[in-house]
């Protein structure tokens, strides 16, 4: 149920938990939000998710299952981190048709993964655990429910 007061007070305790977040109104932020419904239907059992601007490090909607896993704290992070492989990239002097698309983190029971969207200003970041989804699911996923 919609209740406009509780979900203000929600809100204020904190990170909000299994809902996805826009975190403005506009058309880029309804998309950010679409994706991320589309990536949760896929995969019920991430952790988080977030589609965030590489430039500005700045969250467009976030998703996460609890509220010590803030995915907007750690967006400027992850948009750092592609803005370095990109610089990495450059200066290997690659084949100009190459391009980043995905990046892999592994932890002992986590994966994280950022993948760039096809405009190359967003990326789209899930956290899984790693007992509850495949790796070649998670990245199928992410890149079947792309803007």
């Amino acid at each position: 149920m919609q209740i406009p007061f509780l979900n203000r007070l929600q809100g204020l305790s904190g990170v909000t938990v299994n809902k996805v977040v826009p975190a403005g109104n506009g058309p880029e932020h309804q998309a950010a939000t679409q994706l991320l419904q589309r990536v949760l239907e896929e995969l019920p059992e991430l952790l988080a998710a977030a589609v965030i601007q590489i430039e500005s490090g700045q969250p467009v909607a976030t998703y996460t299952t609890t509220r010590d896993f803030n995915p907007a704290k750690i967006a400027g992070f992850n948009a750092a981190l592609v803005q370095a492989q990109r610089q990495a990239l450059t200066a290997l002097a690659t084949d100009p048709d190459e391009r980043l698309e995905e990046i892999l983190i592994t932890l002992p029971t986590q994966m994280h993964l950022l993948r760039l969207l096809t405009n190359n200003q967003q990326l789209l970041y899930v956290a899984v655990e790693s007992r509850d989804t495949n790796l070649g699911i998670a990245r199928e996923v992410m890149r079947s429910c792309e803007i």
